[in-house]
């Protein structure tokens, strides 16, 4: 095993027993909300993947090492350091050379769940191309990183502060199988549909993980994108959230953010505009892909 890589306890005993293990994403803990909501959501959703019978394996860069499975101090660390960087491919090297605090994004999740054989990573949702993309080039690492690491995402489609149709074409173009779970369309992480027309839909985990064992059969690069709906009772519909979005994407002009600290400054604007509830949105639907990706491991370890 590559020796970057430092395990949790749980984590080793679960290699040691070749029981199915799930990743988890940080940034969603350190840049994602604020403590101690942060380290609630993260216990709640490695308990959700427990209660499903796979191992959760939060990962983090600390101290030089690859974290796969944080112990309890590595996430109180992690919730409440003030300088924890937001870690993408771009990042990797610098941050484990400099030893600071970083916090995984899909990307830099991707390549930690690789080099440690797991196959299936739960996050909320994932980066894409920003609206007016075709201008500013600002397109997530997320999906390079789908294109070229074979590791299975759940998620809650793409973030809807983007441009859900040049997202997909993009995954189109790099080669990565966009599934959905029980649904046709994409999900649009705060609401449970979008006008985006899926290719590919498939209605258990088991159907899943056999799509996954045919992947690593034919030694394909690309990750699999698994977008999973919000429960009805939990989502926001378009119609509310498309005028919130707006306005969020109308400040961040006006304040000059851009690149890596467009996301965290839109879903913090969306969270203040909807008093809090689309922060509830998002830790739902986060419980929601735990429960699918423990499934999806469970079937695929079979």
């Amino acid at each position: 095993m590559n020796q970057l890589i430092k395990f949790s306890k749980e984590v080793q005993e679960a290699i040691n027993h070749k029981q199915p293990i799930v990743a988890l994403e940080s940034t969603i803990i350190s840049h994602g909300m604020p403590y101690p909501q942060n380290v609630e959501m993260a216990k709640q959703t490695e308990q959700i993947i427990r209660d499903g019978g796979a191992v959760p394996a939060t990962i983090a860069l600390m101290d030089g090492k690859i974290l796969v499975g944080l112990e309890e101090e590595d996430l109180e660390l992690l919730a409440t350091a003030e300088d924890v960087v937001k870690v993408s491919r771009r990042d990797f090297a610098n941050v484990l050379a400099t030893k600071k605090i970083g916090a995984t994004t899909v990307a830099s999740t991707m390549i930690a769940a690789n080099l440690a054989g797991i196959k299936v990573f739960v996050t909320g949702g994932i980066g894409g191309v920003h609206r007016h993309g075709e201008d500013t080039m600002d397109i997530s690492a997320d999906l390079e990183e789908l294109g070229q690491t074979n590791v299975t995402v759940v998620c809650a489609g793409a973030k809807a502060i983007l441009d859900l149709p040049r997202t997909m074409e993009y995954l189109e173009t790099k080669g990565v199988p966009v599934v959905g779970y029980q649904t046709d369309y994409l999900p649009a992480f705060f609401s449970r549909t979008s006008n985006v027309k899926l290719n590919l839909r498939k209605d258990s985990a088991e159907d899943i993980a056999e799509m996954m064992k045919f992947q690593q059969m034919a030694e394909l690069k690309s990750g699999i994108l698994v977008t999973n709906p919000i429960p009805v009772e939990h989502e926001i519909p378009h119609e509310e959230i498309d005028g919130i979005i707006q306005q969020a994407l109308k400040e961040e002009k006006e304040a000059g953010v851009s690149g890596k600290d467009s996301t965290p400054f839109l879903l913090a604007k969306i969270v203040e505009l909807t008093e809090g509830r689309s922060l509830a949105t998002n830790i739902e639907l986060v419980y929601n892909n735990a429960r699918l990706g423990a499934a999806i491991a469970v079937a695929y370890n079979k």
